[in-house]
Formats: C-alpha cells, structure tokens, sequence
C-alpha cells in the first residue's frame, strides 16, 4: 500500500482537500493517504518548504509527498515531479522543494502528460485536477518519465542557504513555531565550537545549550532543536514575542576561536 502525505494552505472548513483526496483515490483505492498539515500560512511557500523538509523525511522510502501551496496557479509556473532517490515530491514549481533539490542525483519532471491529469481542468484548482491525478498514477506504478519531460532549472528558494566564511555564518530566521522559538537556517553541523550568536544589535548569545534548563527561567538561549537546526529560545517563553523577532531576520553565528 503506496503512501500519499498532503500538504497544503487549504485549511479543513471547505472542500478542497477532501476533493484531492477523491481524486486520488478514484485511480488508486488503496492508497494510505496522511495529513501532514492543511493550516500553514496562504501562499507561505518558505513556511510549507520548512514543514516538507522536517515533517515528511521520517517517513519510509517511496512515499509520495504531495504538496499544494501554489499562489501562482494557473500561470506559466510548472507543475513538478521530483525525485531525490528517496521520495517522491510533488507539487508547483515554486520553491516548495527547496530542500529535496540539495539532494544529490536528484531528477526533477515538468508534468505534462494529460493522459495523467483529470478530464477538466481549473486553471485555480490544479491541487485536484492535476497534482492529485498525478500522484495516484505514479503511486499505482506510472513509470516516473512518463509524467514529462526532464527540467534542470526548478526554483529554489535562496533563503534556504546561509552564506558561511571562515569568520563565521551569515543565516536567517526561517520559521517560528507555536511556542515562540526562533528557527534558523543554520544546520547544527555548521557549528563549530565556541561561537557568538548576533541577533540585531542588540541581542547577543554565547554559546549553545544543550537543554532549555541550562538558563534561569524567562532568559534568552541558542540550543539546537529537533529539526537539526539552530533556535533562538526563551525559557519558559516566547523568543519572538520576548526579543520582537520574526521570519528573515538575519542571524550571525561568529566563531571563536583560540
């Protein structure tokens, strides 16, 4: 039984992610199908490449990720199939798959086999008419080079890579979660000793915690969190309300070293 993970900005008030999931299992009854999330952000690609990048990778080999956060439905933007040797990612061709992409030998398809796609299509509901067709053919074994042809230029978000010297790294805060915590593009194995965290200039962290409990309670701390990635947290609070930082802010990890 082929897994489907969905996600999208739909929300679960109206019909949208019930009719993909029809769609689907019209072609291929036995999928299991998973909600991964339905609530991020309207048209917040970073927010929903974040989620994809941490929720869906658990998962086992040859699952099927769907995702639909798709602003520019209708318009020239492509439809993708992306395959990174492990799963299979599907969706618009708008940054969603920033992550997947860094994989190595990574093979990315342009869907544009019709045979594939639903009898009538919505120029503002592909999510149904074409990503979810696509989806439950190639989860019912449509070879993958069938869906179009090879693309070697998917978009990829920029936010997604820190710029790093010998000095240290230059990153930002990518995604801020129900608690507060400050979540930043900057991968634990870039960190490299002892290190001063610059947030403004006004907010500055030495080193990195392990624990939240290594700093008084309602105090500031860096820690590497269950994503692999460098955050900024408050014990006990809210790091974004307590310091007033958000999404795209710069964050400067400087290295010190003897």
């Amino acid at each position: 039984m082929r897994i489907v993970t969905l996600t999208t900005d739909f929300g679960t008030q109206d019909y949208y992610v019930g009719a993909m999931k029809g769609a689907m299992l019209a072609i291929a009854p036995n999928l299991q199908l998973v909600d991964l999330s339905h609530e991020l952000p309207a048209h917040d690609v970073l927010a929903a490449a974040f989620v994809l990048r941490h929720a869906a990778r658990p998962f086992p080999s040859d699952t099927i990720h769907l995702a639909v956060i798709d602003p520019g439905v209708g318009s020239a933007r492509r439809p993708l199939v992306v395959f990174d040797q492990h799963h299979l990612w599907i969706g618009p061709d708008n940054g969603l798959f920033s992550f997947a992409l860094e994989a190595p030998d990574c093979q990315v398809y342009a869907i544009e086999n019709t045979a594939l796609m639903g009898a009538q299509i919505s120029y503002t509901f592909h999510g149904r008419d074409v990503f979810a067709p696509v989806a439950a053919h190639l989860a019912a074994g449509v070879p993958l080079d069938e869906v179009g042809p090879v693309v070697k230029d998917p978009v990829r978000l920029q936010a997604i890579r820190p710029q790093c010297d010998a000095h240290g790294i230059e990153g930002q805060i990518i995604h801020v979660d129900r608690f507060g915590n400050l979540v930043t593009n900057i991968a634990a194995e870039m960190l490299d000793g002892a290190v001063r965290i610059c947030l403004g200039a006004e907010v500055v962290i030495e080193g990195v915690s392990q624990t939240y409990a290594e700093v008084a309670w309602g105090d500031t701390l860096a820690l590497v969190g269950s994503a692999g990635m460098l955050e900024i947290s408050v014990n006990g609070g809210s790091a974004a309300r307590q310091l007033g930082l958000g999404r795209e802010e710069q964050v400067r990890v400087q290295f010190e070293r003897g």
